[in-house]
């Protein structure tokens, strides 16, 4: 991401539009001084308003839960965009509510039954909408009548493989389904165990699992099985503390870009990051989220058919063991996975974003 970032930074400055990237400023609730949310987006958004004022850039780009550089952009005047670093979290008729893991279904009955949790998600959303207006009435700022009003309207970047986004009735406004935007930081290369058996990755999540389980299930449940594992504890410390099968090697940190593409099957938590990157070096994943965004993660890697969920109840020895065995016996994976890889030859989605802010700036 930092890459594309200063890929973007570069390009928009070769075609003279000012840049002025958002600051971070420590705003968020702490245990001496807690805020409520929207009020520390409120505090925010005054300090942001004064980067904004001073730089006057063109345009002004932030994360779809970074609230204070648009609600800034805002009050300046300034054109303001949204980037989603993963699916978009909108829905649509028959869409299962985001995040709890349900697969868009495939019949009418189906889609009329996910409907009926129309009523409760439309609440979630009017409350959030109002929090926000409550915000906005305090900023100087009118109310919304539309819900989501974190995501710009005037241009919004999703930033996944647009074969994981659930086709909708009608395209939402001004949004564009650009592709992955990838970064990670520079390491060498991690050797895997010798031989000729097919390489799985286990590529644990570095904000959930704490204590490893999926790693420790993983290291136990592939021990006899007729393959390698290469394994990372991503950085949590010592590696001495787990049992290492003879086919594994585990390591402290790997880099992805790296290791992918000689790599037959991915574990995971199923990170967006990661289930780009694996996707991106045309390699199915076994699925085994954790929380939140990672369940429709799994849910879209399943309907797209590039991999196996595991859910998390089921993220023992024998329940990983199953799951890899069937994935590795299903060719149809590995060859959606590498579809997804040659769209992303193919295509730029960093120069893509640039084309479409840059538009953005010059509409202004």
């Amino acid at each position: 991401m930092v890459e594309t970032w200063t890929r973007w930074r570069e390009d928009v400055e070769r075609e003279g539009m000012r840049f002025a990237p958002a600051p971070e400023y420590h705003v968020f609730p702490t245990r001496e001084r807690p805020l409520k949310p929207y009020e520390a987006v409120r505090r925010a958004t005054g300090v942001t308003r004064e980067l904004v004022a001073r730089e006057r850039p063109d345009v002004v780009v932030s994360d779809i839960l970074t609230l204070a550089p648009a609600l800034a952009a805002e009050l300046e005047g300034v054109p303001w965009a949204t980037l989603i670093p993963h699916v978009d979290p909108r829905g649509d008729a028959g869409f299962p509510p985001y995040s709890v893991g349900a697969r868009l279904p495939r019949t009418a009955i189906g889609r009329r039954w996910w409907r009926t949790f129309d009523p409760l998600v439309g609440r979630g959303l009017s409350l959030g909408r109002d929090e926000l207006n409550e915000t906005r009435a305090r900023l100087g700022l009118p109310p919304l009548d539309h819900v989501h009003g974190g995501i710009s309207r005037s241009l919004a970047l999703v930033a996944t493989f647009p074969q994981l986004e659930y086709p909708r009735r009608a395209p939402l406004p001004n949004t564009h389904v650009v592709g992955p935007l990838q970064w990670e930081p520079p390491f060498g290369d991690v050797e895997p165990p010798p031989g000729t058996d097919p390489l799985v990755l286990v590529a644990p999540s570095t904000a959930q699992d704490r204590d490893g389980r999926m790693l420790r299930a993983a290291l136990a449940g592939l021990a006899d099985l007729p393959v390698r594992v290469l394994a990372s504890t991503n950085r949590r410390g010592e590696t001495d503390g787990f049992d290492v099968p003879a086919n594994a090697r585990l390591v402290d940190w790997v880099s992805y870009s790296r290791a992918m593409p000689r790599c037959d099957l991915v574990v995971c938590h199923v990170g967006h990051g990661t289930l780009m990157r694996a996707l991106a070096a045309g390699v199915p994943v076994v699925a085994c989220p954790a929380a939140g965004d990672m369940n429709e993660n799994a849910a879209r890697a399943d309907w797209a058919g590039v991999g196996v969920r595991l859910p998390r109840r089921l993220v023992t020895r024998t329940g990983l063991r199953l799951a890899v065995t069937r994935a590795l016996a299903t060719p149809s994976l590995g060859a959606r996975a590498r579809e997804l890889a040659a769209w992303a030859a193919t295509h730029d989605p960093g120069r893509r974003a640039v084309e479409l802010v840059e538009r953005l700036a010059a509409a202004g």
